[in-house]
């Protein structure tokens, strides 16, 4: 007997789904931005070329860019992992680089929005299009 999951579960709301957007979008284009910026002017002092550091540190977050402006919430999931990076990266600076305290937080506030509007947005949005992933269980 097959059970569909999905069906239960109310869609969210078309409020809901436009927060998670923006948030996804704020987040992520913002992080984007900062990590464009801090390489630029912030780490001038750094033995490494500007170009090593922007293709470290900005290419990740154009791989996912065009699908999450186009709010595909497919990206919107694996998106996850490419700021998992940068949340890593934010507490080991936290951590171990105190000069660059602020720096490190303005990270992790843009990653941790990013993160739960892409979340958000990847479930709910998924969801609303019948996106949903089926359990073993009901596949036999």
């Amino acid at each position: 007997m097959t059970n569909d999951a999905n069906a239960s579960k109310p869609i969210a709301s078309a409020e809901t789904i436009r927060t998670f957007r923006v948030m996804a979008l704020t987040g992520y284009i913002g992080l984007l931005l900062f990590m464009v910026l801090w390489q630029l002017f912030y780490t001038q002092t750094s033995e490494l070329s500007l170009t090593f550091r922007l293709l470290f540190w900005v290419l990740p977050l154009l791989f996912a860019a065009p699908g999450i402006i186009r709010g595909k919430p497919y990206t919107h999931a694996w998106a996850n992992f490419i700021l998992m990076w940068y949340f890593l990266h934010s507490l080991t600076l936290l951590w171990v680089a105190t000069e660059a305290k602020y720096l490190a937080v303005a990270e992790l506030v843009l990653t941790c929005i990013a993160f739960v509007g892409c979340t958000g947005y990847a479930r709910t949005q998924g969801r609303a299009q019948g996106l949903g992933l089926k359990k073993l269980k009901d596949q036999t």
